[in-house]
């Protein structure tokens, strides 16, 4: 590993200290360098905040800001160069004269999307990018698949018996993972923008759909009810945290309850998505039942799928999971009684 290299993956480790706080701003990190010398680290904090370049150049101590003219700033993802919810991080850097940036990857985002980089060549600054360019984009993963696809992140996720079934026959709920995988289950929920279910899910399992089991802002919660059939009594409209009903009759708003309106004539996975994309909303866990997740399945519209099988669970009759197709397993983990494995699309996708 060379030097810029290592001074990139600090970066990134900086990045990720700003994970569920700054969305659907990427995560970044910076770190300034002087002789082989770390003498300022930063990254993007909150949404609406500072950026990484920013808080890193003001972390600089007195003793050291006369050398920032001659230092190296690392930057996992390429500086801004418009006014948003802060002014440009290519202006600081030009302002307070550093010769030298090394970023990590180019950023999407078309209000950027080179335009930061140009802006520093044309000061005179020496720029190098893509130095982990694969990794500094498996970072913001979520924020490059909205970028660049127009639709949001998506992330399957379900559990199942060692017979490979969701539910019983009978109706009642099934409770399969345990308390661990559970807890695990809110930690995924936390990081996603939104969470999806269909109206059966919904019905029979009266889920709240929240992370109250691990720490962060609770995801906006997602239903499809064709036809607005769901009681009001259910966990999803007790307002503590925007609900969007899919329907086929209604567009309206009503503080936290959210109604929008789908052609069910047409495939309705593509028109959810764009829907979320117009939302801002740029990823999505869907929790659904088979239904569901298999038309994600066979639309390819997928970018992650998350199983929980329990192995010491078998049912015999009931709803069978759905069939994953054209996917390659990346990880599984052992959590007592429950296996997890971890999907992505396969290479035809």
């Amino acid at each position: 590993m060379n030097q810029d290299e290592r001074y990139m993956l600090r970066c990134m480790e900086l990045a990720r200290l700003g994970a569920g706080s700054v969305a659907p701003n990427p995560m970044v990190g910076a770190v300034l360098v002087y002789q082989d010398r770390i003498i300022g680290e930063g990254w993007h904090r909150q949404y609406g905040q500072a950026h990484a370049e920013v808080n890193c150049i003001n972390s600089v101590a007195a003793i050291d800001q006369p050398h920032i003219r001659q230092a190296s700033l690392y930057v996992s993802l390429e500086p801004c160069a418009h006014y948003g919810k802060t002014p440009p991080c290519s202006d600081l850097i030009i302002e307070k004269q550093i010769p030298h940036v090394v970023i990590g990857c180019r950023d999407p985002f078309k209000e950027v999307d080179g335009r930061g980089i140009e802006k520093l060549k044309q000061a005179g600054i020496t720029v190098e990018v893509g130095v982990l360019e694969d990794a500094c984009k498996t970072l913001n993963k979520r924020f490059f698949t909205f970028h660049t696809t127009g639709r949001p992140y998506v992330v399957l996720k379900w559990a199942q018996t060692a017979d490979h079934k969701m539910a019983a026959n009978t109706g009642e709920r099934l409770l399969i993972s345990n308390a661990y995988s559970n807890r695990l289950v809110h930690r995924w929920r936390s990081e996603e923008a939104a969470i999806l279910v269909g109206t059966r899910t919904a019905m029979l399992d009266n889920p709240s759909l929240d992370n109250r089991l691990w720490s962060g802002k609770s995801p906006v919660r997602m239903v499809i009810d064709r036809n607005l059939s769901l009681p009001s009594s259910l966990k999803l409209f007790n307002g503590e945290q925007t609900t969007i009903v899919f329907n086929n009759s209604k567009e309206e708003r009503h503080n936290q309850l959210w109604y929008h309106r789908l052609d069910f004539e047409a495939p309705v996975v593509p028109q959810l998505l764009k829907a979320c994309h117009h939302l801002q909303l740029q990823s999505i866990l869907v929790e659904g039942g088979k239904h569901l997740l298999q038309q994600f399945i066979d639309e390819a519209l997928w970018d992650e799928a998350r199983v929980i099988t329990n192995r010491q669970l078998n049912i015999g009759n009931g709803l069978p999971s759905p069939l994953l197709t054209n996917a390659d397993m990346q990880l599984e983990e052992q959590w007592e009684t429950d296996h997890i494995t971890y999907y992505t699309p396969g290479l035809l996708h």
